[in-house]
């Protein structure tokens, strides 16, 4: 059976270099690829994945890591990621961390990615000193996507959550509603980080822009889920004169909020316009009015910084322009963050407020 090394015998090259050219990695030359071809077409062999792999000292490997793969933004940006490490001969291992806390710790600071990958994919994962200092001594290329800790010289691919914010209660603002309640993220729920206190902070900061003041009563805390934003709208209810808009950090909250108005009697948009952050893939479907972030497009540029380091970056798996980074903070150790933009997308939700 013809193996690898007889391959680079013939070739006159080292088996790493065979494996490079056999998954045609862009830093062999033209010349040398046509001459390891050669010696395989002749020799008749069949390239092996593992074999080519441990032959440039890779395991062909990227770790992705989420906080639950049910939710419907991490699933939406793995397989994004997983789709395009494929087209470049790279496998994914998937680590759910599923909020438990053990798990987190077992990937995260033993040596449960040591040598098992190449590269590792945080997404949306908050992490401690411990994780970091873990992480960073893995001496391993990696990316975060979302709002989370970062690792010193890892960069980081998310929206800006403080606009995509601002820019949904302005929508409601322009619509001629005052009285906008606030559905945001639990600040006990390990999916969180800082994504809620972003949006608080867009939200507060549209309607101060506006001249109104926040109302204390009208920001009501809960889970980023339907379950979530439905006990937070009766919450609101139960708190006696109801908002004539609610601006909920996810759409799933804002389905959440959708159901409980129903329930409670009350018409959206009629007497209610509802709005959240985004573009589930049952919006569409529900009529909800949302800001849309490029979920897919995050995973996909995720895995396009990723690639370059891994030397296979010859093929593009983003496809649109990257937009220019933000640089790092002034201790040199903040990663550098790439910002895709959002949009507002108006549907049924929301309306201007009845007249009374």
């Amino acid at each position: 059976m013809t193996k690898i090394d007889d391959v680079a015998r013939l070739a006159g090259v080292s088996t790493a270099t065979v494996s490079r050219a056999l998954r045609g990695l862009p830093t062999v030359s033209a010349a040398t690829r046509r001459r390891v071809l050669a010696a395989a077409e002749q020799l008749q062999y069949a390239v092996s994945p593992s074999a080519s792999r441990l032959a440039g000292g890779r395991t062909g490997t990227v770790a992705v890591v989420v906080p639950r793969i049910t939710r419907w933004f991490f699933g939406t940006v793995v397989e994004a990621v997983e789709d395009s490490l494929q087209q470049h001969g790279y496998d994914t291992l998937l680590y759910n961390l599923g909020g438990r806390e053990q798990t987190r710790q077992r990937v995260l600071r033993t040596a449960s990615l040591h040598k098992r990958v190449d590269a590792i994919i945080l997404v949306a994962t908050p992490l401690r000193a411990a994780d970091v200092h873990a992480l960073t001594k893995l001496d391993l290329p990696g990316v975060t996507i979302s709002s989370g800790s970062g690792v010193p010289g890892w960069p980081c691919v998310r929206i800006d959550d403080v606009a995509a914010a601002r820019t949904a209660t302005r929508h409601l603002l322009d619509l001629g509603h005052t009285r906008i309640a606030h559905i945001s993220g639990d600040p006990d729920d390990e999916l969180a980080f800082t994504t809620h206190l972003d949006r608080r902070r867009g939200y507060q900061e549209a309607l101060r822009a506006a001249g109104l003041r926040p109302d204390p009563s009208l920001d009501v805390e809960s889970r980023f889920t339907i379950d979530g934003g439905t006990h937070a709208t009766a919450e609101l209810l139960a708190r006696g004169e109801p908002p004539t808009a609610i601006f909920a950090a996810c759409d799933e909250m804002a389905m959440g909020a959708v159901s409980a108005l129903r329930d409670a009697g009350l018409r959206v948009p009629q007497d209610v316009s509802v709005i959240g952050i985004d573009d589930h893939d049952l919006a569409g479907v529900l009529g909800l009015s949302t800001i849309a972030q490029p979920a897919a497009d995050q995973g996909r540029l995720a895995a396009r910084i990723l690639l370059d380091p891994l030397g296979a970056g010859a093929a593009d798996p983003y496809p649109g322009p990257v937009p220019a980074p933000r640089g790092a903070g002034g201790d040199g150790r903040t990663p550098t963050s790439v910002i895709l933009p959002t949009r507002l997308v108006v549907r049924d939700s929301t309306a201007p407020p009845r007249a009374h």
